[in-house]
């Protein structure tokens, strides 16, 4: 099911993925800094042109199981990061969900306004029970935002996966639909 209305915060536009997208994902995904923490290392720009046409193939699955979003400047018509999510277990209703952001962007509440607004599509119109975000300890900014989220800590793994030759802890925080219900609104 693709979005047909694009997800609408006060600065942001959340967007299904166009072909040509790749050319402002490139400059943030080979970045070292930005995809540090990432699982993939730096990409070249027909790895970040075959990631965007991955994800548009998704996004026509059906049923889909894939929200892969730009993120857009509303004032600038901008892409400046993508957001995403994937249900895991349709059964369940759970899904997990991630975000990467351009440095330059940083410190200035994009990806949480943007996952604030992926979550109210994942809790609201797709009716889920459980959305789940995971990250290396040493990104404090990431696990801020899943915070900022509501999101509480639910487990700390030790060294659970092997990422550009070394073994890494994870962070997994995560919500429950009644407990994003129960967020004041002005989250």
């Amino acid at each position: 099911m693709l979005l047909t209305t694009p997800l609408v915060t006060s600065r942001l536009l959340l967007r299904e993925f166009e072909e040509d997208d790749w050319r402002f994902t490139h400059p943030y995904e080979s970045d070292p800094e930005v995809v540090r923490y990432q699982s993939h290392d730096v990409r070249t720009p027909e790895e970040s042109r075959d990631y965007i046409l991955r994800v548009m193939a998704l996004a026509r699955e059906t049923p889909r199981h894939v929200y892969d979003l730009a993120v857009v400047l509303r004032d600038e018509n901008r892409l400046i990061g993508r957001c995403g999510m994937r249900i895991n277990d349709p059964d369940l209703r759970e899904a997990s969900l991630w975000y990467i952001l351009d440095r330059s962007r940083w410190g200035q509440g994009y990806i949480t306004e943007a996952a604030r607004a992926l979550m109210d599509f994942g809790f609201g119109t797709l009716g889920l029970h459980r959305m789940w975000a995971d990250c290396d300890p040493r990104n404090p900014g990431s696990f801020r935002v899943m915070e900022k989220l509501g999101m509480r800590k639910e487990a700390h793994f030790r060294e659970n996966g092997f990422y550009k030759g070394e073994w890494c802890d994870s962070l997994i925080y995560a919500l429950l639909d009644r407990e994003w219900r129960a967020l004041p609104p002005a989250r």
